[in-house]
């Protein structure tokens, strides 16, 4: 295995080496490519001499990529992958994630906001403008990072105020569909010790599919004080608020072979009258009454998809760093508090889902980080994590079943962790790290179910209790060994795991164990030729366990009957290897050549679910079904099939995606320059399910963006025109089925977009 690795290595490394190319902007100075600082660590150092696997895109970089929400975020770091659907969003970093339907979920990849984990899926909206630089930290990160980073973290990290200078900043966008984009920032000094920091965004652009699904509105604002009054101690206090309006996502069918469905290229939702004349001509076939022309009838019909979806979410942040200089150290102490209001309405066909969902987390963090210039360095701390949610969920499927269901979950999470590097020479170090993480979990649950019709408001029953605890122990080894004035190499073997819990919807039989994952890793930073070259190779083996897999099987309602709904088991384990080449190559200060190509060869080794369907007909999927039994034995014919998908490639796992770009200064005189780039994403296919059905499968594609921005005298003003999709290529985000019906829907990419910016900086 390690030898396929290093032979994947070695074909990628002559193929690439003489192109230079790579995706993200980096800033280019006489002595040829800057260094970025990053903390994917928890101390600042540069990203050349990080011995882990991190892509950092700058503030900057995020700027001219117009990117403000976090489902973009993937077309800048090719390994990572991001669906939104509904009110939620998932990631999958390298083929691990979690496939979150909806809000109890946890992503199997860390979102830190400011340093601090955020739990819920819906929380992940509204940070994306004033930042300092994003850091996707690919792999396991079982010593350093909270809770649930199995695959890896993603790090927002929000620009700080500055001491002793007054600045405004802003930005300006409108482009087609009508987006609207307005950006401002306030740094106020109050002396030479204290500074406050005032950003805030707001965005307004209609949807992407032909109901007007897939928009984007909110208004967020942020405020940041910061106090240093002595060199020894600071303070940074940060408060966040973000209101996510607009109808969200929405979905199209995909080409099935049992019915004729409108074009994906034409974007037509689901409740467009051109899909629902498609859904009810193939429900005619199965069902009679078809589906219902509007609103939820009891006399029989199955509720259709409408277009008076919305997301009317609010969300609330506060933390603190405290950071005190102790010679020997330096003591960190994160107090952080976030509250989630989220309330938004969802469909599918034939399937209404009503969510009102209010969690609440408080979290604190201790860190002892030993200076730098010792021959013994050490990362020590403690950590603790709070958070309750109460939650009324509300699923309307028409004639077959009504649900209805109050979830109030607790999560507390306790670990103490440590990572230690010895240098055994100038040039040669060892790294140890573990940590020790005890999370404990309730629920209280009360539920309900109709049956055929399902009452508006089923009463709930009796509430259900339950309590999980789990321990565990993660831990890495490494070693790192500088091979030249700017080369590093590196091994090392880390673990991560996931906790388990509920998904809730049927209690009391409902829980899932955590899931662990063990990664091998060597790797190599290098920079040549004056600076003006950056390679960086890694190659990984990725053992995953104990499988998290989240989809549409049976689940218990009120009455005790089974029904079609949403349950995470740990259903697989797999077997994930590959290799990742990052390249820059500045041959002059005006002219950036850029790279990024990751090979990945994902494989379930192991893969068994229980599909449910509520007719009693055979389940569609790509995967052998070994076997089916009925569900409601006596009360009716709704079956479940024993489904095996082992040996199939894992999940949003392209086999080959490359990421590369170019840009060119102009310098036009009156110290003005005019900078033009050009930049393009190529990933071979995936499944986007792991139900493997060949309509959730997105091919291979291209996609291409390119901007033009002329820049005043020392940065002050700038006017940028940009295209992106050039292609206007229809990409898949999301794909299943769900959940009456065999009706395979998806959630799309955007499509072209393009505009005008203007920026200032005074």
């Amino acid at each position: 295995m390690i030898k396929k690795i290093l032979w994947s290595a070695t074909i990628l490394s002559s193929a690439i080496v003489p192109q230079m190319v790579f995706a993200q902007n980096t800033q280019v100075s006489d002595g040829g490519l800057a260094e970025i600082v990053v903390t994917a660590q928890r101390r600042e150092e540069s990203l050349q001499k990080a011995a882990i696997a991190v892509t950092a895109v700058t503030g900057d970089d995020l700027t001219r990529s117009g990117i403000t929400e976090t489902s973009n975020l993937g077309k800048l770091v090719p390994a990572l992958v991001v669906q939104p659907t509904g009110g939620t969003t998932s990631f999958f970093l390298r083929g691990v994630g979690t496939n979150s339907q909806n809000s109890f979920s946890e992503n199997a990849i860390a979102f830190n906001f400011n340093g601090v984990y955020v739990g819920r899926p819906t929380a992940p909206a509204g940070v994306f403008y004033d930042l300092e630089r994003v850091e996707v930290v690919k792999g396991p990160q079982g010593t350093l990072y909270g809770r649930n980073a199995t695959g890896g973290a993603i790090n927002v990290l929000p620009k700080k105020p500055v001491l002793g200078k007054f600045g405004v900043e802003g930005l300006a966008e409108y482009g087609n569909y009508d987006s609207k984009k307005g950006f401002l920032a306030v740094n106020v000094p109050f002396g030479e010790v204290a500074a406050l920091r005032v950003a805030g965004q707001v965005v307004d652009r209609d949807g992407y599919i032909s109901d007007g699904y897939d928009d984007d509105k909110g208004e967020a604002v942020r405020a940041s004080f910061l106090l240093k009054p002595s060199d020894i101690w600071s303070i940074n206090i940060v408060g966040d608020y973000y209101h996510q309006g607009g109808k969200g996502g929405g979905a199209v069918l995909l080409p099935s072979k049992a019915f004729a469905v409108p074009s994906v290229n034409d974007r037509v939702s689901i409740s467009d009258p051109r899909a629902l004349a498609a859904i009810n001509g193939y429900a005619s076939t199965l069902f009679a009454p078809p589906f219902c022309a509007g609103g939820f009838i009891t006399s029989g019909c199955i509720e259709n998809a409408r277009s008076d979806g919305y997301l009317d979410n609010h969300f609330y942040g506060l933390s603190a760093q405290v950071d005190g200089d102790m010679g020997f150290a330096t003591l960190s102490v994160i107090p952080a508090w976030r509250k989630s209001e989220a309330d938004f309405r969802t469909y599918l066909p034939g399937f209404r889902g009503e969510i009102q969902d209010n969690a609440e987390q408080m979290s604190l963090e201790m860190r002892l980080t030993s200076a730098a210039d010792q021959r013994l360095r050490y990362v020590l701390g403690g950590f603790f994590f709070n958070e309750q949610q109460d939650t009324l969920n509300y699923f309307r499927q028409g004639r077959l079943s009504t649900t209805r269901f109050t979830p109030r979950l607790k999560t507390q999470s306790l670990a103490a962790f440590g990572q230690l590097t010895f240098d055994i020479t100038d040039a040669l170090r060892l790294i140890a790290g573990g940590r020790y993480t005890q999370e404990d979990k309730s629920q209280l649950t009360a539920s309900a179910g109709g049956g055929l019709p399902g009452p508006v408001d089923p009463p709930l029953g009796i509430p259900v209790t339950g309590d999980l605890r789990f321990n565990k122990f993660t831990w890495k080894a490494g070693i790192e060994l500088d091979a030249g004035p700017a080369s590093l190499v590196y091994a090392n073997v880390a673990t991560g795991f996931k906790s388990g819990g509920f998904y809730v919807a049927a209690p009391p039989t409902n829980s899932f164990r955590p899931e662990s994952l063990t990664a091998y890793t060597i790797g190599a930073k290098n920079r040549f030729f004056g600076n003006k070259l950056q390679l960086n190779i890694e190659a990984f083996y990725w053992d995953y366990k104990d499988q998290q897999v989240t989809f549409v099987g049976g689940v218990q309602t009120g009455n005790g009957l089974f029904a079609q709904g949403s349950l995470t088991t740990n259903a697989g384990k797999s077997r994930i290897f590959g290799t990742e080449i990052e390249a820059r190559f500045a041959p002059t200060r005006d002219d950036l050549f850029n790279v990024n190509v990751q090979y990945l060869n994902g494989k379930y080794k192991g893969l068994q679910t229980a599909n449910f369907s509520p007719t009693g007909a055979p389940v569609t999927t790509g995967c052998s079904i070994t076997g089916s039994r009925l569900a409601n034995p006596g009360i009716n014919s709704a079956r479940f099939y024993d489904i095996d998908c082992s040996g199939k490639p894992t999940v949003n796992s392209p086999r080959w995606a490359l990421n590369m770009g170019y840009q060119h200064s102009f310098h036009i005189g009156g110290d003005m320059v005019l900078v033009a780039g050009v930049r393009s994403n190529i990933e071979t296919s995936r499944y986007m399910n792991s139900n493997f059905r060949s309509e959730e499968k997105q091919g291979s594609f291209m996609m291409s963006d390119a901007f033009l921005t002329l820049e005043g005298p020392q940065d002050k003003w700038s006017v940028t025109a940009f295209i992106n999709n050039i292609e206007d290529k229809e990409v898949l985000a999301r794909a299943g089925t769900r959940p009456i019906l065999d009706f395979p829907v998806g959630t799309l990419r955007p499509p072209r977009t393009y505009g005008v910016r203007l920026g200032f900086n005074l």
